[in-house]
């Protein structure tokens, strides 16, 4: 079988960013079949593959993967304006690939919500194999963060609409994203819940050391964020629940941010300007630097802004990053993540908006919880339930299920 994989954010483990399309390509590849992965500019992060005739196409193979990276850059840093542009380029310059490359399937995973673009054209002109994977629910998502733009919005349930209905099968990567695409989707759609997984031979409690993070001492205890700062995360509240840390005098409890996204600025303007001294900003890692990282952190934060939409409709790598290596976890939002947290006893989950409990429950985790029963608790549930190779397995299977 020949996959053609359209991913607008693609990035390899020695860059920074998700790994799921590269670990999910390897899974296919094992299993036999071909993948060739149409991918832009990930923060302005080029892949080592050589240029095409078309100085802004690059084409090579990575790992087994037939890559074809094209110029199109993406930021989380970029205004509203700046990513639409974005998105209608990828998508267009995708869909030349999709009419034009030998394949047997066309799998395309949002968001964007963009990229069902060329999965919609293909269908209709060259009627192969679509499958369409959604990671956010949209316009559902950006209409709970506020987006107002009737015009944008219904724009955006049209091509939602589309992509589900001409897709031969959808996968959703939490609870609430297969609920959301089965709602909008007609009936008995195939639909496979695929969540995001540990990557258990990267992530793993043996590489816990002392923390090697510039500003942190080897007696401070730290709590670590990874991943996007955008307006979604929600990173205000822990900010305001570490000047509640300093309040107690707490400065041995140093909260770390590792990544980017278009609220770091404004984080950091708001940490100078309030003195918030405890809290630590660094560049995005590739993961394979990262993993040992995570592993030497005390606690890992899951955080969110308080939006209902998100509690069963998010998949976030940083949860299976955490669990993988053994980090205890505090979370500040409800939903099907914070249930198997307190089920699985890896962490404590705490009430949203309310920046002296989050205070109270990180230093009750730090000064009184069984750390050790959390970590071990964590990493076997990476184990039994987010093994990416079991995971893979049901990807790969759901591909030939579809495909035939």
């Amino acid at each position: 079988m020949k996959i053609l994989y359209l991913h607008q954010y693609f990035t390899l483990p020695t860059q920074a960013g998700g790994t799921r399309s590269y670990e999910m390509a390897q899974q296919l590849l094992a299993h036999g079949h071909q993948v060739t992965i149409v991918c832009g500019l990930e923060g302005n992060a080029k892949i080592d593959i050589p240029p095409t005739e078309n100085k802004n196409i690059c084409r090579g193979m990575v790992d087994g993967i037939d890559i074809i990276q094209i110029s199109v850059p993406y930021s989380n840093n970029m205004g509203l304006s700046a990513r639409a542009k974005s998105f209608v380029s990828f998508a267009w310059q995708s869909t030349k690939y999709a009419i034009k490359e030998d394949y047997d399937v066309l799998f395309a995973t949002s968001t964007p919500l963009t990229v069902g673009i060329p999965g919609i054209i293909m269908k209709l002109f060259r009627r192969k194999k679509f499958i369409f994977e959604v990671r956010d629910l949209w316009p559902e998502l950006p209409k709970a963060l506020g987006v107002k733009n009737p015009f944008l919005i219904g724009w955006m349930s049209i091509l939602e609409w589309l992509s589900y209905h001409l897709a031969d099968g959808c996968i959703g990567l939490s609870p609430g994203i297969c609920e959301g695409i089965k709602k909008r989707s007609q009936k008995n759609k195939p639909i496979e819940m695929v969540p995001n997984g540990c990557d258990l031979n990267i992530f793993k409690p043996s590489l816990r050391e002392p923390l090697k993070l510039d500003g942190i001492s080897p007696e401070d205890k730290v709590a670590i964020f990874t991943g996007a700062h955008g307006i979604a995360n929600g990173l205000d509240a822990v900010l305001d629940m570490a000047k509640e840390l300093l309040k107690r005098g707490r400065e041995d409890v140093k909260i770390a941010f590792i990544g980017r996204g278009k609220m770091k600025q404004h984080l950091q303007e708001r940490v100078e300007a309030e003195n918030i001294s405890n809290c630590l900003f660094y560049d995005p890692i590739p993961k394979i630097e990262l993993a040992r990282i995570v592993a030497s952190a005390t606690v890992g934060l899951m955080v969110l802004k308080n939006v209902p939409a998100f509690y069963y409709g998010t998949s976030p790598n940083k949860f299976f990053d955490y669990i993988a290596s053994g980090l205890p976890i505090i979370n500040n939002y409800p939903g099907w993540l914070a249930g198997m947290i307190e089920e699985n006893k890896c962490g404590v989950v705490v009430e949203p908006d309310n920046p002296k409990a989050f205070a109270d429950a990180l230093i009750d985790m730090i000064d009184h919880a069984p750390l050790n029963e959390y970590s071990k608790n964590a990493r076997a549930l990476a184990e039994k339930e987010f093994d990416r190779s079991l995971l893979g397995k049901r990807f790969v299977e759901f591909f030939e299920k579809i495909v035939g």
